[in-house]
Protein backbone atom coordinates (compact mmCIF):
# COMPACT_ATOMS: atom_id res chain seq x y z
CA UNK A 1 0.00 0.00 0.00
CA UNK A 2 1.27 3.45 -0.91
CA UNK A 3 2.47 5.86 1.76
CA UNK A 4 -0.08 8.30 3.13
CA UNK A 5 0.72 11.72 1.75
CA UNK A 6 0.91 14.84 3.88
CA UNK A 7 -0.52 18.34 3.74
CA UNK A 8 0.16 21.48 5.79
CA UNK A 9 -1.23 21.16 9.29
CA UNK A 10 -0.63 17.41 9.58
CA UNK A 11 1.12 16.05 12.66
CA UNK A 12 4.49 14.31 12.34
CA UNK A 13 6.10 12.45 15.25
CA UNK A 14 9.82 12.16 15.95
CA UNK A 15 10.96 9.12 17.89
CA UNK A 16 14.33 7.55 18.67
CA UNK A 17 13.74 3.77 18.56
CA UNK A 18 17.44 2.90 18.47
CA UNK A 19 20.52 4.76 19.74
CA UNK A 20 20.54 7.82 21.97
CA UNK A 21 20.34 11.29 20.45
CA UNK A 22 20.63 14.75 21.99
CA UNK A 23 17.75 17.19 21.62
CA UNK A 24 20.18 19.76 20.18
CA UNK A 25 20.96 17.37 17.32
CA UNK A 26 17.37 17.44 16.06
CA UNK A 27 16.43 21.08 16.68
CA UNK A 28 17.27 22.15 13.14
CA UNK A 29 15.37 19.18 11.76
CA UNK A 30 12.34 20.16 13.84
CA UNK A 31 12.44 23.69 12.42
CA UNK A 32 12.69 22.34 8.87
CA UNK A 33 9.61 20.16 9.40
CA UNK A 34 7.75 23.11 10.90
CA UNK A 35 8.71 25.24 7.90
CA UNK A 36 6.86 22.69 5.75
CA UNK A 37 3.70 23.55 7.70
CA UNK A 38 3.73 20.40 9.82
CA UNK A 39 2.95 20.15 13.51
CA UNK A 40 5.89 18.36 15.13
CA UNK A 41 5.46 16.02 18.10
CA UNK A 42 8.73 15.04 19.79
CA UNK A 43 8.79 11.79 21.71
CA UNK A 44 10.31 11.32 25.15
CA UNK A 45 12.97 9.02 23.70
CA UNK A 46 14.59 12.08 22.10
CA UNK A 47 17.10 13.43 24.60
CA UNK A 48 16.89 10.51 27.02
CA UNK A 49 19.30 7.58 27.24
CA UNK A 50 19.78 4.10 28.63
CA UNK A 51 23.38 3.06 28.05
CA UNK A 52 23.85 3.26 24.25
CA UNK A 53 20.10 3.22 23.61
CA UNK A 54 17.77 6.20 23.62
CA UNK A 55 15.75 4.61 26.42
CA UNK A 56 14.87 1.24 27.90
CA UNK A 57 13.53 -1.44 25.60
CA UNK A 58 10.01 -1.04 26.99
CA UNK A 59 9.97 2.75 26.70
CA UNK A 60 11.24 2.67 23.11
CA UNK A 61 8.66 0.01 22.26
CA UNK A 62 5.81 1.84 23.97
CA UNK A 63 6.57 5.14 22.28
CA UNK A 64 6.81 3.66 18.79
CA UNK A 65 3.65 1.63 19.40
CA UNK A 66 1.84 4.72 20.59
CA UNK A 67 2.75 6.68 17.48
CA UNK A 68 1.76 3.73 15.25
CA UNK A 69 -1.65 3.60 16.95
CA UNK A 70 -2.34 7.35 17.17
CA UNK A 71 -4.62 8.26 14.26
CA UNK A 72 -3.79 11.96 14.68
CA UNK A 73 -0.15 11.26 13.73
CA UNK A 74 0.15 11.16 9.94
CA UNK A 75 3.87 10.42 9.69
CA UNK A 76 6.69 9.05 11.88
CA UNK A 77 10.30 10.08 11.30
CA UNK A 78 13.17 8.54 13.22
CA UNK A 79 15.44 10.92 15.10
CA UNK A 80 18.48 8.80 14.16
CA UNK A 81 19.52 5.21 13.61
CA UNK A 82 22.33 3.43 15.41
CA UNK A 83 21.24 0.12 16.92
CA UNK A 84 18.12 -1.33 18.48
CA UNK A 85 15.18 -1.33 16.05
CA UNK A 86 15.11 -4.96 14.96
CA UNK A 87 14.60 -6.22 18.52
CA UNK A 88 11.35 -4.25 18.72
CA UNK A 89 9.71 -5.59 15.60
CA UNK A 90 8.21 -8.83 16.86
CA UNK A 91 6.70 -7.03 19.86
CA UNK A 92 4.97 -4.34 17.81
CA UNK A 93 1.28 -4.61 16.93
CA UNK A 94 0.52 -3.25 13.47
CA UNK A 95 -3.26 -3.78 13.65
CA UNK A 96 -4.16 -0.11 14.13
CA UNK A 97 -1.46 0.94 11.69
CA UNK A 98 -2.92 -1.37 9.03
CA UNK A 99 -6.32 0.28 9.45
CA UNK A 100 -4.86 3.81 9.35
CA UNK A 101 -1.47 3.62 7.60
CA UNK A 102 1.03 6.44 7.92
CA UNK A 103 4.39 7.15 6.37
CA UNK A 104 7.49 6.01 8.27
CA UNK A 105 10.87 7.54 7.43
CA UNK A 106 14.41 6.50 8.31
CA UNK A 107 17.58 4.77 7.19
CA UNK A 108 20.53 2.86 8.64
CA UNK A 109 19.14 0.75 11.53
CA UNK A 110 15.62 1.72 10.38
CA UNK A 111 16.18 -0.56 7.37
CA UNK A 112 14.78 -3.39 9.51
CA UNK A 113 11.53 -1.51 10.13
CA UNK A 114 11.19 -0.54 6.46
CA UNK A 115 11.71 -4.17 5.47
CA UNK A 116 9.10 -5.24 8.02
CA UNK A 117 6.64 -2.74 6.56
CA UNK A 118 7.29 -4.15 3.10
CA UNK A 119 6.60 -7.64 4.44
CA UNK A 120 3.23 -6.37 5.71
CA UNK A 121 2.45 -4.81 2.32
CA UNK A 122 3.23 -1.16 3.05
CA UNK A 123 5.66 1.35 1.60
CA UNK A 124 8.14 3.26 3.75
CA UNK A 125 10.72 5.92 2.94
CA UNK A 126 14.44 5.30 3.18
CA UNK A 127 15.62 8.87 3.61
CA UNK A 128 16.89 11.63 5.89
CA UNK A 129 15.99 11.51 9.57
CA UNK A 130 15.42 14.36 12.02
CA UNK A 131 19.13 14.52 12.83
CA UNK A 132 20.23 14.55 9.18
CA UNK A 133 17.56 16.72 7.54
CA UNK A 134 19.93 19.69 7.93
CA UNK A 135 22.75 18.00 6.00
CA UNK A 136 21.60 18.51 2.41
CA UNK A 137 18.99 20.72 0.75
CA UNK A 138 18.36 18.45 -2.23
CA UNK A 139 17.80 15.36 -0.08
CA UNK A 140 15.23 17.05 2.13
CA UNK A 141 13.47 18.73 -0.80
CA UNK A 142 13.18 15.35 -2.52
CA UNK A 143 11.80 13.94 0.74
CA UNK A 144 9.21 16.70 0.94
CA UNK A 145 8.30 16.07 -2.69
CA UNK A 146 7.60 12.41 -1.90
CA UNK A 147 5.62 13.24 1.22
CA UNK A 148 3.47 15.65 -0.76
CA UNK A 149 2.65 12.98 -3.34
CA UNK A 150 5.33 13.49 -5.96
CA UNK A 151 7.52 11.01 -7.79
CA UNK A 152 11.29 11.08 -8.15
CA UNK A 153 13.52 11.21 -11.19
CA UNK A 154 17.21 10.86 -10.41
CA UNK A 155 20.10 10.77 -12.85
CA UNK A 156 23.85 10.54 -12.40
CA UNK A 157 26.97 9.92 -14.44
CA UNK A 158 27.87 6.43 -15.56
CA UNK A 159 30.63 4.50 -13.79
CA UNK A 160 33.03 2.23 -15.62
CA UNK A 161 32.05 -0.70 -13.36
CA UNK A 162 28.34 -0.46 -14.18
CA UNK A 163 26.54 -3.33 -15.89
CA UNK A 164 24.40 -1.94 -18.71
CA UNK A 165 20.69 -2.65 -18.95
CA UNK A 166 17.16 -1.70 -17.95
CA UNK A 167 15.05 -2.83 -15.02
CA UNK A 168 11.51 -2.35 -13.80
CA UNK A 169 10.71 -3.55 -10.30
CA UNK A 170 9.69 -2.89 -6.72
CA UNK A 171 12.39 -1.32 -4.56
CA UNK A 172 13.85 -3.17 -1.60
CA UNK A 173 16.91 -2.58 0.52
CA UNK A 174 18.89 -0.15 2.59
CA UNK A 175 21.74 -0.91 4.95
CA UNK A 176 23.58 -4.08 3.90
CA UNK A 177 24.24 -5.25 7.46
CA UNK A 178 20.55 -4.95 8.35
CA UNK A 179 19.45 -6.73 5.18
CA UNK A 180 21.72 -9.64 6.06
CA UNK A 181 20.62 -9.46 9.70
CA UNK A 182 16.94 -9.83 8.75
CA UNK A 183 17.37 -12.96 6.66
CA UNK A 184 15.37 -15.79 8.21
CA UNK A 185 13.42 -13.45 10.50
CA UNK A 186 9.76 -12.44 10.46
CA UNK A 187 10.83 -9.33 8.49
CA UNK A 188 12.45 -11.26 5.65
CA UNK A 189 10.94 -10.89 2.18
CA UNK A 190 11.61 -12.15 -1.31
CA UNK A 191 13.89 -10.01 -3.47
CA UNK A 192 12.86 -11.79 -6.68
CA UNK A 193 12.04 -9.40 -9.52
CA UNK A 194 12.92 -6.38 -7.39
CA UNK A 195 15.49 -3.61 -7.59
CA UNK A 196 17.85 -3.94 -4.64
CA UNK A 197 19.47 -0.87 -3.06
CA UNK A 198 22.50 -1.32 -0.76
CA UNK A 199 24.74 0.95 1.32
CA UNK A 200 26.81 0.70 4.49
CA UNK A 201 29.19 2.46 6.86
CA UNK A 202 32.08 1.54 9.12
CA UNK A 203 32.61 -2.03 7.93
CA UNK A 204 35.87 -3.74 7.03
CA UNK A 205 36.29 -4.71 3.39
CA UNK A 206 36.19 -8.43 4.17
CA UNK A 207 32.93 -7.87 6.05
CA UNK A 208 31.35 -6.32 2.95
CA UNK A 209 32.35 -9.47 1.09
CA UNK A 210 30.89 -11.68 3.83
CA UNK A 211 27.59 -9.78 3.76
CA UNK A 212 27.36 -10.18 -0.01
CA UNK A 213 28.12 -13.89 0.37
CA UNK A 214 25.26 -14.14 2.86
CA UNK A 215 22.83 -12.48 0.44
CA UNK A 216 24.03 -14.73 -2.36
CA UNK A 217 23.79 -17.96 -0.32
CA UNK A 218 20.29 -16.95 0.84
CA UNK A 219 19.18 -16.60 -2.78
CA UNK A 220 18.70 -12.85 -2.55
CA UNK A 221 20.87 -11.94 -5.54
CA UNK A 222 19.94 -14.56 -8.14
CA UNK A 223 16.62 -13.21 -9.40
CA UNK A 224 16.88 -9.45 -8.97
CA UNK A 225 15.57 -7.07 -11.61
CA UNK A 226 18.48 -4.71 -10.89
CA UNK A 227 20.97 -3.58 -8.28
CA UNK A 228 21.76 0.00 -7.20
CA UNK A 229 24.85 0.54 -5.05
CA UNK A 230 24.95 3.58 -2.82
CA UNK A 231 27.64 4.95 -0.53
CA UNK A 232 29.98 2.68 1.39
CA UNK A 233 31.40 5.13 3.89
CA UNK A 234 34.41 4.81 6.22
CA UNK A 235 35.24 1.31 5.00
CA UNK A 236 38.39 -0.03 6.64
CA UNK A 237 41.01 -2.68 5.99
CA UNK A 238 42.79 -5.24 8.13
CA UNK A 239 46.60 -5.20 8.42
CA UNK A 240 46.65 -7.48 5.40
CA UNK A 241 44.38 -5.81 2.78
CA UNK A 242 41.41 -7.80 1.54
CA UNK A 243 42.48 -7.14 -2.03
CA UNK A 244 39.22 -6.02 -3.64
CA UNK A 245 37.27 -2.78 -3.84
CA UNK A 246 33.58 -2.54 -2.98
CA UNK A 247 32.80 -2.44 -6.70
CA UNK A 248 34.85 -5.57 -7.33
CA UNK A 249 33.18 -7.38 -4.42
CA UNK A 250 29.69 -6.55 -5.67
CA UNK A 251 30.49 -7.53 -9.25
CA UNK A 252 32.15 -10.76 -8.15
CA UNK A 253 29.01 -11.92 -6.37
CA UNK A 254 26.64 -10.84 -9.14
CA UNK A 255 28.73 -11.86 -12.17
CA UNK A 256 26.55 -14.88 -12.93
CA UNK A 257 23.45 -12.73 -13.35
CA UNK A 258 22.31 -10.58 -16.27
CA UNK A 259 20.56 -7.69 -14.52
CA UNK A 260 21.90 -4.12 -14.59
CA UNK A 261 24.12 -2.87 -11.76
CA UNK A 262 24.52 0.84 -11.09
CA UNK A 263 27.20 2.32 -8.84
CA UNK A 264 27.46 5.87 -7.56
CA UNK A 265 23.94 6.55 -6.32
CA UNK A 266 23.99 9.15 -3.51
CA UNK A 267 22.17 7.04 -0.97
CA UNK A 268 23.41 6.17 2.51
CA UNK A 269 25.45 7.73 5.29
CA UNK A 270 26.85 10.77 3.48
CA UNK A 271 25.31 14.25 3.63
CA UNK A 272 23.49 13.68 0.34
CA UNK A 273 21.04 10.87 1.03
CA UNK A 274 18.43 10.83 -1.71
CA UNK A 275 15.16 9.28 -0.53
CA UNK A 276 13.74 6.08 -1.98
CA UNK A 277 10.26 4.74 -1.27
CA UNK A 278 10.86 1.11 -0.38
CA UNK A 279 8.06 -1.02 -1.77
CA UNK A 280 7.39 1.24 -4.76
CA UNK A 281 7.88 0.49 -8.44
CA UNK A 282 10.99 2.03 -10.02
CA UNK A 283 12.41 2.08 -13.50
CA UNK A 284 16.21 1.83 -13.70
CA UNK A 285 18.14 2.54 -16.89
CA UNK A 286 21.92 2.04 -16.99
CA UNK A 287 23.64 3.20 -20.18
CA UNK A 288 27.22 4.01 -21.07
CA UNK A 289 26.46 7.73 -20.59
CA UNK A 290 24.26 7.92 -17.48
CA UNK A 291 21.99 6.19 -15.02
CA UNK A 292 18.37 7.20 -14.54
CA UNK A 293 16.02 6.09 -11.78
CA UNK A 294 12.34 6.98 -11.84
CA UNK A 295 9.64 6.15 -9.30
CA UNK A 296 6.17 5.20 -10.41
CA UNK A 297 2.90 5.69 -8.52
CA UNK A 298 0.40 3.12 -7.29
CA UNK A 299 2.89 0.32 -6.77
CA UNK A 300 2.30 -2.83 -4.78
CA UNK A 301 4.89 -4.45 -2.53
Amino acid sequence: MSISYLKPGDRIAITAPASRVAVDDVLEGIEILKSWGLEVIVGNTVGSYFHNFSDTYQNRLNELQGFLDDTSIKCIIAARGGYGVSDLLDSLDFTAFSENPKCIIGFSDLTALLLHLNKLGFEGIHGPMAKTLKCDILSREELKNLLWGGNTHYSWGAKSQNKIGNADGISVGGNLVLLSHCIGSSSDISYDGKILFIEDIGEKMYSIDRLMVQLKRAGKLANLAGLVVGDFSDIGENTIPFGSTVEEIVLNHTSAYDYPVAFGFQFGHEDVNLPIVMGRNYKLSVSFEEVTLKSMSNARV
